[in-house]
């Protein structure tokens, strides 16, 4: 077995996990499920694959992964994250195993994220979205964000040649409920920035996270909200060929490029406007 750790976290994800734990049966050295409490059939599924089970409180995506990091009995030399609704092909974890056998001088690997969306690869738009998971045990963080976080490794990073893939077999109206979430989680964080010392660079030459970082900060930040989502929608839809796709494509672009950056930008001024009214009624 390839000497890796894969940790996996889950919330109610019976339609998902035997799709991530097949996908790394027999590969790597050590699985575990860490899970938020499920209250469907997630750990009935899991508990016939040979993988840890851990359960802690969600509060959000950063802490339970430094959680998982700090509180799981790993022992492998190297820690992949992947989301219960992604799985590994073949290809990724034959390069893991030669990149692992060889020793590398990099602390931390970037992977390419492929969606599929209704059954379909949707390659226009966002591909390639590039992710660090992959990373030596001890050398990388998750930085403290209520949303969109990032690991910080220790050491230099890499690139990996084969993707892994993001396929959710749940359906829109379980992905609507859990962007409304997210919405909620954006909009706090467009309200207050973190002051965490632990933070990916903010670069526009940087990786491709520190320059979204910096497009976020330094553009789409200053850009009228309301209006930014629908410039967004045009840069993906039509300059970077979404609309190439066909139907399925057009579904996600308008849900995860307008739709959800809209209501973002919605709970944003709510916030915005609830928390000026207060001051005005304390200062009176």
């Amino acid at each position: 077995m390839t000497d890796i750790a894969v940790i996996i976290l889950t919330y109610n994800e019976e339609s998902n996990i035997a799709q991530a734990l097949e996908s790394v049966q027999g590969w790597s050295r050590q699985v575990f499920l860490l899970d938020s409490y499920s209250t469907d059939r997630t750990l009935e599924i899991a508990g016939r694959y040979p993988c840890t089970i851990v359960q802690n409180r969600f509060e959000n995506y950063s802490k339970q992964r430094n959680f998982a990091l700090e509180h799981l009995p790993i022992v492998s030399e190297w820690v992949f994250f992947l989301d219960a609704d992604e799985w590994i092909p073949p290809e990724l974890r034959e390069e893991i195993s030669t990149l692992i056998a060889s020793n590398p001088p990099e602390n931390g690997f970037f992977v390419k994220w492929r969606l599929f969306w209704m059954g379909r690869w949707i390659r226009r738009g966002y591909y390639p979205t590039w992710i660090l998971r992959l990373f030596r045990f001890g050398k990388a963080r998750c930085e403290d964000r209520s949303i969109n976080e990032h690991l910080v490794v220790e050491g230099g990073t890499g690139y990996l040649k084969n993707d892994f893939i993001h396929e959710d077999h749940k359906g829109v109206t379980d992905w609507v409920a859990k962007h409304n979430g997210y919405a909620t989680r954006e909009a706090s964080e467009l309200l207050i920035r973190s002051s965490s010392d632990l933070q990916i660079d903010v670069r526009l030459w940087g990786t491709q996270a520190e320059r979204k970082r910096w497009l976020r900060y330094r553009l789409w930040n200053n850009l009228p909200p309301l209006v930014r989502p629908f410039l967004y929608f045009v840069y993906r839809y039509v300059f970077r060929g979404g609309f190439l796709d066909g139907k399925a494509a057009f579904v996600y672009h308008f849900l995860q490029g307008l739709w959800f950056p809209m209501l973002i930008d919605i709970k944003y001024l709510e916030m915005k406007y609830g928390r000026e009214n207060q001051a005005e009624v304390i200062n009176v």
